[in-house]
C-alpha cells in the first residue's frame, strides 16, 4: 500500500492503535513514543525528581490515606469530622472519597511506597495519554517530541500523592473521547454516563468535562455527563458544595495553590514557554478554523493564568491541541517541509509498535527495585518530632500549622486530633482568617490562642509564632532542625 506522506489525512491514528504497514507480533515489545515518554515520566518522577519523598510534600496526602483506610474499615463514607478538636462532630463532605479508597489501599499493601507507586503510575498514564491526544487530534510526532520538555517541566509543580493526579488521567480521556466520539449515539451516551459518574466520586474537576464538551460542540454528550454525575452519595450537593468552594474568593484568596503562578520563579521559564506555546496554538487554531480547540485552549489557558493549580491542566490538555495547529502553520514553510515528511515517517513507523509488553515489566520493576523507604520529607515535617508529641496526654490541644496537620492525621492515624489541616472547604474562610493572623503573630493572635484553650504547640522552627510564643512564657520541650514542641505554663 502506497502512503501520501504530505497528506495529514493518511496520518492520522486511533485513540488506541493504528492500522500502518508493517505492524506485526513483534510491535508488542517495540515501544512507541507514548509508551517511551510513559516510561520516562514514571522513572523520573520516582528516581530524579525522588517521589519517594516530595510525592509527599503536601500533607494533604496523609488525611487522603487515612480517610480510605476508614472506609475500606468500615464500607461507609465519614459523614463528619473525624480529625480535629476545633471542629470535631461537624458535617463533613469527602467529595474525593474515590481517589481516597485508591490510596488507602495502596497503603495496605505496601505502606507510603505502594502509595508513591500507584501515583508515579498515575502520572505516567498521563504522560501515555497526551501523546495519544495528541496524535488523535492530529499533532507531529517531532513536535511532540519537542513539546514533551516543557509539559513535564510543567506538570511536576503538582507531582503529589493527591486526588487531582486522578482528575488529570480523567480530563485526557474524556478530550480523546471527545475527538473520537464517533461510535453509536447510544453508545457514546451511555459513556458518557458513566464516565460522569465514575468523576464525580474521584476528584471535584468533574465541572471542566461539560464545559469542554460545549466548546466540541457535543452539547447532548456533556448533558449526559453531568446526569451521570448525579450519581454520587451526596446527590446535588455535591455540586452545590464545589460550586460555593470555587467561587468563595474570600476563601480562595488565602490558599497558595489557588493564587497565579510566580513567573520569576526558578525553572519558570518553562512553565512561561507552555504558556506561550499555549497561546500560540490557539490563535492558529482559530485561522484554521478549529473553533473548538480554540476554545479550549481559551479557557485552560484562562485558568492556568489565574490559579498556578490550572498550568499543569494547560500543559497536559492544550499542548497536545496546539502541536495540531503548530504543525500545519510549520507544514506551509517552504524549508521545514522535508523535515515534517521525515515527522510524518516516523509516525508511520511509532503507528506500527505499541511495547505494551514493557509497561508491566516497568511497574513490577519499580515495585521490586529496594529503594529508599517512602515517606514525607524530614526536612519539611516534624517526623522527628512526632515522638515528642505521641508522649502528650491524650487530652493534648496542640497548636500546629495546617502543614503539620495533614501529617499528624496520617502518623497517628487520627487519634490525636489537630487544630487545622488542609480541607480548606471545610473550615472556611473565617477560621482561614484566624488561623493566618495567629500563625503570624499579628494583633489579636493571643485572643484567638486562648479561645482554643492550647496545651502545645508544634510548629516550624522559623515560624513568627515560635517567638512570640517563647516570649510569653512557653516553654521549649523539643527542637531539632525542622520543629519545635512548646507547652503552655500553667
Amino acid at each position: 500500500m502506497r502512503v501520501n506522506l504530505t497528506d495529514p489525512a493518511a496520518l492520522t491514528c486511533d485513540v488506541v492503535g493504528l492500522a500502518v504497514p508493517g505492524r506485526h507480533s513483534g510491535s508488542v515489545w517495540m515501544p512507541d513514543l507514548s509508551l517511551c515518554l510513559a516510561l520516562v515520566s514514571l522513572f523520573w518522577c520516582l528516581f530524579l525528581f525522588d517521589g519517594w519523598h516530595k510525592l509527599f510534600r503536601d500533607s494533604d496526602a496523609g488525611w487522603h490515606i487515612r480517610t480510605g483506610e476508614t472506609i475500606l474499615d468500615t464500607r461507609n463514607l465519614t459523614r463528619t469530622d473525624p480529625y480535629s478538636f476545633t471542629r470535631g462532630g461537624t458535617p463533613w463532605m469527602d467529595w474525593e472519597w474515590g481517589a481516597d479508597v485508591l490510596s488507602g489501599a495502596a497503603h495496605r499493601i505496601a505502606g507510603l511506597r505502594g502509595v508513591a507507586i500507584l501515583f508515579a503510575v498515575a502520572i505516567a498514564a498521563c504522560s501515555w495519554l497526551w501523546v495519544r491526544l495528541s496524535f488523535a487530534a492530529g499533532g507531529d510526532f517531532l513536535l511532540s517530541c519537542a513539546l514533551a520538555l516543557p509539559m513535564l517541566s510543567t506538570v511536576n509543580m503538582h507531582w503529589l500523592a493527591r486526588p487531582h493526579v486522578f482528575g488529570w488521567v480523567l480530563l485526557l480521556l474524556w478530550l480523546l473521547f471527545l475527538e473520537r466520539a464517533t461510535w453509536k449515539p447510544r453508545l457514546v451516551l451511555g459513556c458518557a454516563f458513566v464516565f460522569g459518574a465514575v468523576w464525580a466520586n474521584v476528584h471535584g474537576s468533574f465541572f471542566l468535562a461539560p464545559i469542554v464538551a460545549l466548546c466540541y460542540r457535543r452539547m447532548w454528550i456533556g448533558a449526559v455527563f453531568a446526569l451521570g454525575t448525579i450519581l454520587n452519595p451526596y446527590g446535588l450537593d455535591l455540586h452545590a458544595h464545589v460550586f460555593r468552594y470555587l467561587t468563595d474568593r474570600d476563601l480562595l484568596a488565602r490558599v497558595a495553590e489557588f493564587q497565579s503562578f510566580n513567573f520569576h520563579a526558578d525553572g519558570a521559564q518553562w512553565i512561561l514557554l507552555t504558556v506561550l506555546v499555549a497561546m500560540a496554538g490557539g490563535v492558529l487554531a482559530v485561522q484554521h478554523r478549529r473553533i473548538d480547540h480554540a476554545l479550549v485552549i481559551l479557557l485552560l489557558t484562562a485558568i492556568s493564568l489565574r490559579s498556578a493549580r490550572g498550568l499543569p491542566i494547560l500543559a497536559l490538555c492544550a499542548l497536545p491541541l496546539a502541536n495540531v495547529h503548530l504543525s500545519k502553520a510549520l507544514a506551509r514553510v517552504a524549508h521545514l517541509v522535508p523535515a515534517v515528511r521525515y515527522s510524518g515517517r516516523l509516525r508511520l513507523l511509532d503507528g506500527g509498535c505499541s511495547g505494551w509488553m514493557w509497561a508491566p515489566l516497568a511497574v513490577l520493576l519499580v515495585c521490586l527495585f529496594p529503594a529508599p523507604a517512602a515517606g514525607f520529607p524530614a526536612d519539611q515535617f516534624p517526623v522527628a518530632a512526632s515522638a515528642a508529641v505521641a508522649s502528650l496526654p491524650a487530652s493534648a490541644r496542640v497548636l500546629s500549622p495546617d502543614k503539620f496537620g495533614g501529617y499528624l492525621i496520617y502518623r497517628f492515624n487520627g487519634a490525636r486530633k489537630v487544630y487545622f489541616d488542609g480541607r480548606s472547604d471545610f473550615y472556611g474562610s473565617q477560621f482561614m482568617k484566624d488561623y493566618l493572623r495567629l500563625m503570624e503573630a499579628r494583633p489579636g493572635w493571643r485572643e484567638i490562642a486562648a479561645r482554643y484553650s492550647f496545651t502545645h504547640a508544634l510548629l516550624p522552627v522559623d515560624s513568627p509564632l515560635l517567638d512570640a510564643l517563647a516570649s510569653s512564657g512557653w516553654k521549649t520541650n523539643y527542637k531539632d532542625a525542622t520543629a519545635a514542641l512548646l507547652a503552655r505554663p500553667d
